[in-house]
């Protein structure tokens, strides 16, 4: 159990240190493996497996570069983003991911005080692989390129010069076949994990370093842009807050069970208690974003049948509140009055549930995200809904999704 013990301390002294922020979410998702079958590490975009052998010989600080590596590919989505590549050329499609991912370490740590990229220990008979050199693939002519454009150069230098040496392999594996092995379910569900893990650690990272400096790379930026439906998102974090659980499923195994090795359903709800929709009215939410998600809200409450819906329309203060029952819900398009067009505080929506004792099962909050708060002391789990392409704006309580049309 000493390398379960090593890797746990060497993750652990990542995820606390604040300068590696940005990938602290990221490195909660999917679960961590000691393994006597991979040579080195390996991530299929969820999971991380470590060779026992490997960890055992590597320093402190270098399995803390291997640990950070592994995030980065699941925190870039390598291995569900750039399967053409790899199909292309399996090769080079890891040299470009890896070159990407160690430059972002550099930078995250330049002078290596936390993670230290392995070395290798003896010569390998590879003219870039000499002992003392670095196991990692790392080029500072790439600064500032994603995958694709890194690939595209070794693409073309391949091309040009088919006989040459190579640039080595880097320090570890890809598990393609087992990122391709993930269900449809679990891949959206991945993909949900990583996003809020991203924009999580995006706030953490912000507070470390300021809004605006620390740039991001190019491939980061292009992952904050959104691409989930954020309809789906939507539903499936309106039913997962369903306390009224009133069915069993065999869809997820009760955990109580199976320690005594016992396979127990789960239950599930399908009806919401209650639910609260406050709408940012502050001006800059045009009337057919409006509408749009009025009509959303509609057809997700008839989806899975609330008792009852708070409609808040809040700027600098609460302006509207509507409350809505039973089939009256099916009418809140025609019947809802918006209010508003003052300033822009969401700390008012917070505090008028608490001044009212609302108790919500689950709030959802649509706003352009240019506030200058975002409350306090939400009560219930809350999603913000981010309209206006403003992708930048991250809540620093509950899940944040974008409107897209």
């Amino acid at each position: 159990m000493l390398e379960e013990r090593k890797l746990q301390k060497a993750k652990i002294t990542v995820m606390r240190n604040p300068k590696f922020a940005l990938l602290q979410g990221v490195m909660m998702v999917g679960k961590t493996y000691i393994t006597d079958i991979v040579p080195t590490a390996c991530t299929n975009g969820r999971d991380e497996h470590y060779g026992r052998a490997f960890v055992k010989k590597l320093s402190d600080r270098e399995l803390a570069f291997v640990i950070a590596h592994e995030a980065g590919h699941k925190m870039y989505r390598h291995l569900t983003t750039w399967t053409k590549l790899h199909e292309e050329d399996a090769q080079l499609a890891s040299q470009a991911m890896d070159y990407v991912i160690n430059l972002m370490l550099k930078d995250l740590d330049p002078n290596e005080s936390v993670i230290a990229m392995p070395r290798y220990t003896e010569d390998t008979g590879h003219p870039k692989a000499k002992k003392g050199d670095f196991m990692g693939l790392v080029d500072e002519r790439f600064r500032g390129m994603n995958t694709k454009q890194v690939f595209d150069i070794l693409k073309q230098e391949k091309k040009d010069n088919p006989n040459g040496s190579g640039a080595g392999d880097g320090f570890d594996e890809h598990d393609w076949d087992g990122a391709e092995g993930l269900s449809d379910e679990e891949k959206k569900e991945l993909a949900r994990d990583i996003d809020q893990a991203i924009r999580q650690g995006l706030i953490a990272h912000q507070k470390n370093v300021g809004k605006g400096g620390g740039m991001l790379d190019r491939e980061l930026e292009d992952l904050l842009a959104p691409k989930i439906d954020w309809r789906e998102v939507l539903r499936e974090f309106v039913k997962a807050t369903c306390s009224n659980k009133d069915t069993s499923s065999w869809r997820r195994v009760n955990r109580r069970f199976l320690s005594t090795g016992m396979y127990m359903p789960s239950m599930i709800g399908e009806k919401v208690g209650h639910l609260v929709v406050a709408i940012d009215t502050s001006g800059s939410i045009g009337g057919p974003e409006l509408a749009e998600f009025l009509s959303e809200v509609k057809s997700i409450a008839e989806e899975v049948s609330p008792e009852c819906v708070d409609l808040i329309y809040w700027d600098g203060a609460v302006a509207g509140h509507e409350k809505y029952e039973g089939s009256e819900v099916s009418n809140i398009v025609s019947s809802t009055k918006p209010r508003g067009g003052g300033g822009t505080d969401p700390s008012c929506v917070s505090k008028y549930l608490r001044d009212e004792n609302i108790k919500p099962e689950c709030v959802i909050v649509l706003t352009d995200g240019y506030v200058p708060n975002w409350g306090s002391e939400w009560t219930a789990p809350t999603m913000w809904v981010i309209s206006g392409g403003n992708t930048s704006a991250v809540s620093e309580h509950g899940k944040t999704i974008y409107l897209e049309g």
